[in-house]
């Protein structure tokens, strides 16, 4: 489905579909427009509008009408390093992420706690994700994500010290763990904001799919690192995980092209609630939020985790088990990662959404249902599985509608709005489980996403078409819809 496969001058269109006209508004799912936008002149070798020569695989503008030939992603060095750079990151983030829990409990016995602190985390990342976004439409995106990281290398390593030396108290643990979700919520939206500047048009779907091989392969491997480690000593994933943000850090330096944003023009305030406003303006965005956040407030990684973690740790499992319970769990992401690509080629927008949609609910069934460990990572890796074709997806739909000079802005209010959610589940899974135990715990997470599916039944979702039948344009008060990268 990426346009790189299809050979220049062959149209997008799709049998049953109306194909968007040069100079015309794209359709939308019920014949209109979407507000502010038009169509891709789907004819043009360079797939941008006003038959804007496209950008090379570094970025840079060709001359002239023709383009020059990409090279495949593959041979991007600079994605390559960012790409690189970001999985040792993630790896890092998922080892302290499954550390956070295990030493809560095994310190405070209390999930409540546990949940707690993943709660605060989520709100911290998800309201530090507007804050990112801001800075990643103002400043050098290479330097902001060197800081996101060196802010964590300090912070882990400090920590690891603190629990070595027994100084390692509730409140230090909160502290680190809120320290480190704030840089988190500020890196996290400029990385993916990055990817446009690097890659061209036509190859931001394959971009965004390979990112999410990156973010799942740490979701697999990051908890038995982080579980193992635990079990060696309780400071081990926290050191460890500082060391791998150290190692990011250095590898953001073979990024070679810069990542300067285009200074504001005259008057031009770039302010947080333009990327709320522009998504105010895409109706099928909007609803493709809503169950977003409710399917976050039910699957979240951080309150599944918790789910499992607690369940484990109620029916005697070692801390090496329940990282291995994690990892089978993390399978499915990376399998769903892998997939992506070829299955957003083949499958249309809206079977790839009804479907993810509607799997969550059944699945949230059958874990309230089974008896035994395994049977729940098992589960739960098909619950995973969606997550990365949903997410490439989507976020291929804001690259090509979004223009690159408020794309930070926007990536951080999908976040806020995608994360917002998560803290009340996160929070409910260790109250509920508290009280209740873990079967009311997956009928709650049935219940809640089951409610949130129900906007994707949606006529506009049903008829959504591509996101390479969408151009980047201009949204008042955004402006130079047809802005190339220099």
């Amino acid at each position: 489905m990426t346009m790189a496969e299809k050979p220049p001058g062959e149209s997008t269109a799709q049998p049953g579909r109306d194909v968007p006209r040069p100079g015309g508004e794209a359709p939308s799912p019920d014949g209109g427009a979407f507000p502010g936008t038009r169509a891709v002149t789907t004819a043009d070798p360079a797939g941008e509008p006003g038959n804007a020569a496209a950008p090379d695989a570094d970025g840079k503008g060709a001359p002239g009408a023709d383009a020059a030939p990409e090279k495949p992603l593959l041979r991007n060095g600079n994605f390559q390093a960012l790409w690189t750079s970001e999985a040792f990151a993630a790896l890092a983030k998922e080892t302290a992420e499954v550390a956070y829990p295990l030493l809560i409990i095994s310190s405070t016995g209390s999930a409540f706690y546990a949940g707690a602190v993943g709660s605060a985390q989520l709100i911290t990342a998800s309201v530090m994700s507007i804050v990112g976004g801001s800075l990643a439409d103002r400043i050098d995106r290479k330097l902001l994500l060197i800081g996101c990281n060196l802010v964590r290398v300090v912070l882990l390593g400090l920590f690891a010290l603190l629990i070595t030396t027994g100084h390692a108290n509730t409140f230090v643990i909160f502290a680190t763990a809120v320290g480190s979700a704030a840089a988190l919520g500020v890196s996290n939206p400029t990385g993916l904001a990055v990817i446009k500047q690097l890659v061209p048009p036509s190859q931001l779907t394959q971009a965004t799919a390979q990112n999410q091989v990156r973010y799942f392969a740490a979701t697999m491997g990051g908890p038995p690192v982080g579980g193992a480690l635990f079990a060696v000593a309780r400071a081990f994933p926290f050191l460890s995980a500082a060391i791998a943000f150290l190692v990011s850090s250095l590898l953001m330096l073979f990024i070679r092209k810069p990542l300067k944003v285009e200074s504001p023009e005259p008057g031009e305030k770039r302010n947080a609630a333009e990327g709320f406003r522009f998504l105010a303006r895409q109706p099928v965005l909007r609803l493709l939020i809503i169950w977003i956040m409710g399917s976050n407030m039910a699957f979240t990684h951080t309150g599944v985790f918790l789910a499992l973690i607690a369940t484990a740790e109620s029916r005697g499992a070692s801390p090496s088990f329940i990282g291995m319970l994690l990892s089978i769990a993390g399978i499915g992401g990376l399998v769903g990662s892998l997939l992506a690509s070829p299955i957003i080629k083949w499958a249309s927008p809206p079977v790839i959404f009804l479907t993810a949609a509607w799997i969550g609910p059944v699945a949230a069934v059958l874990l309230a249902n089974v008896s035994g460990l395994v049977p729940l990572g098992i589960i739960v890796a098909c619950v995973f599985l969606r997550g990365p074709i949903t997410s490439a997806l989507f976020l291929a739909y804001l690259a090509a509608i979004a223009p690159d000079k408020v794309q930070g802005r926007v990536l951080g209010a999908v976040m806020f709005m995608s994360m917002i959610a998560a803290p009340a589940g996160v929070f409910g899974v260790g109250a509920i489980f508290d009280l209740s135990g873990s079967t009311w715990v997956f009928t709650t997470m049935a219940v809640i996403s089951g409610l949130a599916a129900l906007p994707t039944l949606s006529p506009r979702i049903r008829k959504l078409v591509p996101p390479e039948e969408y151009a980047a344009t201009a949204t008042a008060p955004v402006a130079d819809s047809t802005h190339q990268e220099k």
